[in-house]
């Protein structure tokens, strides 16, 4: 006799498909989750998704093996020792979220709410969640590396000369003619929306391609035009590509007229900064300076693909401001295959900045100085770093004793890592919430399990701000007591019994898709994974640029309002083979630091196995010039030494580097060894940069790439 439908299915598990989103890094590929009996049984690329079209990259292939890792914090813990001694208790979260309450009330009471402070790591899911919670709680105190350092530079920067933050075109159909890739190499890493698979795809249409990268990347050695900079000196090179573009009269004349405010100014303040003058200060001989100009000046619709690198040093606006002016000015300013400013898809998330009293806003920290980090300039206000850092170990300007560490590593990501190191030790309240138990963690009072990606809900706009693609990140599965870090900051504001912040994660979603211009509920979005809206282009023409003068401003009116340079400038960073020539009689190299890892996002990810294979060690870049008179051969270890401290890495001697140029790699810890530091003091980039002063004016940056360094073989 047949069997029955229902017999023959009998026993067999049930698979869910749910469409998400990857956030193994902020990129935002689209991903279909399939669940059986409750676990995820696999992760693939949604085909659909228009920033992927189905791929994947290793550490979103990997997802399986983060999310049932077995090192996984599963329970809240209670820490029992001394501090950095391991000794943990499991306690249960209505004790841990009582605890914290407590905790966090009784120093909001004795040194008021700036005194508490958070913390968290670059852009992921619950970046604006941090920010939030502190605004719930009265604090104007959170803080995040890349706020002044990675990112947020460029977004304050385009705003106030611009109006809005411009993106590059993957997704509106039309292919670039020219592509420049400057500080950035989208190729291993593909932050904010624009995926390293549209980088790759926008390549198929065999576009002009310039690099501005001191290493030889892939994308340098299939370059029409490579310039292999000195690091660190991005302002110069901007400046003087300017300089070329006005002199031979290369501008977009009839754009700049209509559509620019004070070309005559940048005209006079670039006159002196010719290629010529250029080319001792990067390296870059006058003549390619000059070609590159040309090329990009002639080459339309064309991309300006940008990086963090170039927010590394103390000269940081400017040299966005300078770089920004190139599309500005050859008019590659929302159009097809251009730079274009998004439709804003998802509403703007609610800070709740408002709940701080004009009073507590000018208690942030960085806020008297530096006013496009923190003031009046910032799209969202963040803390200083190093002033933060400094209130912690010193109590000045005023004392702060509680840290709130949400997704972040802080001993591998901030740089001089062994003075944030000190300043954690004299908090009274550090709490963590992570994945893993990291080195930061193991200093923490409390420790709490945050939920990976797939374990949660919310949304995601992207490419970030301009936010034209809406994704539903939907839970999938629970791993022991984990909890979304959202859910957290819900929980503790409810105890804590806050005016502001205790509403629920679902009613915090449908009001910024009801304020977006999607017309979609969660529950819809959720079926098809993805929504897009299509980039409306020229969107300038309506009514002008979103700025005082309704044009891109080379000239900035709002720079100058607050006391800053409204024209960009050079300035050489502070320490540097020209502005301090005694330290590098010792310390005669160029360092740079920060290329991506295609294995690993920033310090996260080196307890997967198949990522830790495949790039086992860290690797420093040397050239073989420099590394045969000091007998150092490929894969040997190495010593890299800076004024700060001293690391070591495996020698990659290669000729991608100029001779007088070490790259080492960031965000390395070594999970395998024993704790509480797991090897943090290794291989540790921000062992070796700085974070004093001099800062940028207007943001607060400080030096990261372009130091002085000395390197030797490590002897057994």
């Amino acid at each position: 006799m047949d069997q029955s439908v229902d017999e023959m299915t009998e026993g067999v598990p049930e698979t869910r498909i749910l469409k998400s989103v990857c956030r193994s890094c902020h990129g935002g590929c689209g991903v279909d989750l399939h669940v059986t009996d409750g676990k995820l049984s696999k992760v693939v690329g949604d085909r659909a998704s228009p920033l992927n079209k189905g791929s994947l990259c290793p550490i979103g292939a990997n997802t399986m093996a983060l999310v049932y890792h077995p090192d996984r914090l599963k329970y809240p813990l209670r820490r029992t020792g001394k501090r950095g001694e391991g000794k943990w208790q499991r306690i249960s979260w209505d004790e841990a979220l009582d605890e914290i309450a407590s905790r966090v009330q009784a120093i909001k009471d004795e040194h008021g709410a700036e005194a508490i402070a958070l913390g968290t790591g670059t852009g992921r899911h619950h970046i604006r969640w941090v920010s939030r919670f502190a605004h719930a709680l009265g604090t104007p105190n959170w803080c995040e590396p890349g706020f002044a350092q990675c990112f947020h530079p460029r977004v304050n920067t385009t705003i106030l000369t611009f109006g809005d933050f411009p993106v590059c075109d993957f997704t509106g159909g039309t292919a670039p003619e020219c592509i420049v890739y400057w500080g950035h190499n989208p190729l291993n890493s593909g932050p904010d929306g624009e995926t390293r698979f549209d980088a790759r795809e926008s390549l198929k249409g065999n576009p002009k391609i310039i690099v501005v990268d001191p290493r030889s990347t892939q994308l340098a050695k299939r370059a029409d035009i490579w310039l292999q900079l000195r690091p660190g000196t991005d302002d110069a090179l901007a400046l003087a590509m300017l300089h070329a573009i006005i002199e031979e009269k290369l501008y977009d004349a009839a754009f700049v007229e209509q559509w620019t405010h004070g070309f005559d100014a940048l005209a006079e303040r670039v006159r002196d900064y010719s290629p010529e003058w250029a080319a001792p200060i990067t390296w870059v001989p006058a003549e390619k300076i000059r070609a590159a100009a040309r090329l990009y000046a002639a080459t339309k619709p064309s991309m300006m693909e940008w990086g963090c690198a170039i927010e590394h040093t103390p000269n940081c606006i400017q040299t966005i401001r300078a770089i920004s002016m190139l599309p500005a000015l050859t008019g590659n300013i929302d159009v097809p295959g251009g730079w274009v400013f998004g439709v804003k898809g998802l509403g703007k998330f609610p800070s709740l900045i408002e709940n701080l009293s004009p009073e507590m806003n000018a208690k942030r920290l960085g806020a008297d100085r530096f006013k496009m980090l923190a003031g009046e300039g910032a799209d969202l206000p963040a803390a200083h770093i190093p002033t933060l850092l400094q209130a912690m170990r010193e109590g000045l300007p005023y004392p702060v004793k509680a840290f709130l560490v949400f997704g972040n590593n802080t001993l591998t990501t901030y740089a001089n890592a062994k003075q944030a190191y000190e300043s954690l030790l004299k908090l009274d309240l550090l709490v963590v919430a992570d994945l893993f138990m990291t080195p930061t963690a193991e200093l923490a009072d409390i420790v709490l399990p945050a939920a990976s990606w797939p374990e949660l809900t919310t949304l995601a706009g992207l490419p970030t701000v301009a936010a034209n693609v809406i994704f539903a990140q939907q839970k999938s599965v629970q791993i022991g007591e984990c909890k979304a870090d959202e859910e957290i900051f819900i929980e503790l504001a409810r105890k804590m019994n806050l005016p502001v912040g205790t509403e629920s994660l679902e009613e915090v979603l449908e009001a910024q898709l009801l304020s977006g211009g999607s017309g979609k509920t969660f529950a819809e979005l959720a079926e098809t994974g993805f929504h897009k809206l299509p980039f409306r282009y020229g969107k300038y023409k309506e009514g002008g640029f979103k700025t005082p003068s309704g044009k891109i401003e080379l000239y900035a009116t709002r720079l100058e309002a607050m006391g800053y340079d409204p024209l960009p400038y050079y300035e050489e960073p502070p320490e540097s083979p020209l502005s301090t020539p005694d330290v590098a009689k010792d310390f005669p190299l160029v360092l740079t630091t920060g290329a991506r890892i295609p294995f690993f996002f920033n310090s996260e990810h080196r307890q997967l196995p198949r990522l830790r294979k495949a790039h086992p060690d860290p690797l420093v870049e040397i050239h073989p010039e420099t590394a045969a008179p000091l007998g150092i051969k490929n894969g040997d270890w190495v010593w890299i030494e800076t004024l700060r401290g001293k690391i070591q890495q495996r020698a990659k001697v290669t000729t991608d580097v100029d001779p007088k140029v070490i790259h080492v790699e960031h965000g390395w810890w070594f999970p395998e060894e024993e704790g509480p530091e797991h090897g943090v003091w290794k291989s540790n980039a921000n062992m070796l940069t700085r974070n004093g002063p001099p800062y940028d004016p207007a943001m607060g940056t400080y030096h990261l790439r372009g130091l002085l360094c000395r390197i030797a073989p490590v002897l057994e």
